[in-house]
């Protein structure tokens, strides 16, 4: 390893170890700022190279989990010299990790690495004591990383849109909030965008778990170039958005399917809320927003984005609906290991006896587990299908190699469509 490269990288490690014990220390004393306060006061203690917003949407990350039960009442010095402590290693750490990226990129590395940025969530998580959890880590140690890019490269994320819906969440649980993103109208068009180098990396829905796969993502990952990168597990949560507290809303704005999804808790809550549909989520919180008597059922994004309050998480009637959503760009990602790697392709099979099986033999007889199997028409002629298949490993290790160059005798149309780590 490059030694400039190997000396940033210690020193990261160093302060990663410094920051997950003060973001421990931070969850067990309260200051007793409100959350505004908090925002305000991390700004003026941030000297760069990390923005204000940058620094806010950490702190926005941690304030989300909230306090630990056993946090105790301390002076605003204590919570402000630890806050100080947190703002200044951080600065530290993307000052590092920019060397890193320069050191990177002129070997030709991407700025976006999925398997490091998984590689450094595993590393914080082992480096967790308690009690802060290591959801709340991740969430933001994906902002320090998304902050350190931004840095680099203001990389361009394109997604299905409109702005703040859950695919414009799921790319920034993904990148995180430094980034731009381009909200496009239609899934081919994301596509393009990447393809056509508008747009870095695209970011569309592949299925959900109530209502099955996405036909047209599906249908562009046969004709597209761009590869998998990464995906990203998105549970569907909606939230009451209102300046008002619960007992002071008149009524209750959302498109028709969120309404429908939250009708047991509205009919608990707010059973004389008259509830009005309007043709998006962002809508709604806009009515919100100017509005204290009106509540909106949406993503806690929208709320951010509109500066609204969250009144109630989690409003939901079902809480088992999660939607799987692909990273798509040019990128080719390395192995992660560990028999943590995911790799999708699809393949097309002649009309023939057995066809099916003797494909599905050439993994079963490399131990090569198949997590996924989903006939699609071909739409090159009538009855002809295409199978996507998901397997664990990656397209580099050898039993993966092995089966694909099998499948080669019989398959007519084979065609791999990433490799990516395989994390939640």
């Amino acid at each position: 390893m490059n030694d400039k490269l190997k000396s940033n990288r210690d020193a990261i490690d160093l302060i990663d170890r410094q920051v997950v014990e003060l973001l421990n220390k931070r969850v067990v004393n309260d200051g007793g700022a409100d959350e505004l306060t908090v925002l305000e006061k991390i700004s003026r203690f941030n000297s760069g190279p990390l923005t204000d917003g940058a620094v806010q949407s950490i702190y926005r990350a941690l304030m989300i989990a909230g306090l630990d039960p056993s946090a105790v009442s301390v002076t605003a010095g204590i919570t402000d010299e630890i806050d100080e402590q947190i703002i200044r290693l951080l600065n530290q750490r993307v000052q590092h990790a920019s060397e890193i990226g320069k050191i990177k990129s002129s070997n030709g590395a991407d700025y976006y690495d999925p398997t490091r940025e998984v590689q450094v969530m595993e590393k914080i998580a082992l480096l967790n004591p308690g009690p802060i959890t290591n959801s709340t880590l991740q969430s933001v140690y994906r902002e320090v990383i998304s902050a350190s890019i931004g840095l680099e490269k203001r990389l361009i994320i394109a997604y299905l849109g409109p702005e703040s819906t859950f695919t414009h969440q799921a790319a920034i649980r993904n990148f995180g909030v430094s980034l731009s993103y381009n909200a496009i109208k239609t899934i081919p068009e994301v596509f393009s965008e990447v393809e056509n180098s508008h747009a870095d990396y695209g970011v569309v829905p592949i299925e959900n778990s109530s209502e099955g796969a996405v036909f047209h993502t599906m249908d562009m990952l046969v004709e597209s170039d761009l590869h998998i990168c990464s995906q990203v597990y998105l549970p569907i949560e909606h939230c009451l958005i209102s300046h008002s507290s619960v007992n002071e809303i008149n009524e209750v704005y959302s498109k028709d399917q969120a309404l429908g999804q939250c009708r047991h808790w509205l009919h608990t809550h707010l059973p004389n809320a008259e509830r009005i549909d309007v043709v998006s989520t962002a809508d709604a919180v806009l009515r919100a927003k100017k509005n204290s008597h009106i509540a909106a059922i949406a993503s806690e994004l929208s709320a951010q984005l509109y500066d609204v309050p969250v009144q109630e998480r989690g409003i939901q009637d079902c809480f088992d609906n999660i939607t799987r959503f692909l990273i798509v760009g040019k990128t080719r990602v390395r192995p992660y290991g560990k028999g943590r790697d995911k790799s999708s392709l699809v393949i097309s099979l002649r009309d023939e006896i057995g066809a099916l099986e003797r494909a599905l033999r050439a993994f079963a007889t490399r131990n090569i587990n198949l997590s996924k199997i989903e006939s699609r028409p071909s739409r090159k002629k009538a009855w002809d299908y295409y199978f996507f298949i998901d397997l664990k490993g990656h397209f580099e290790d050898d039993n993966v190699q092995s089966a694909l160059k099998e499948l080669k005798d019989f398959c007519p149309f084979i065609k791999w469509l990433g490799s990516y780590p395989d994390v939640e």
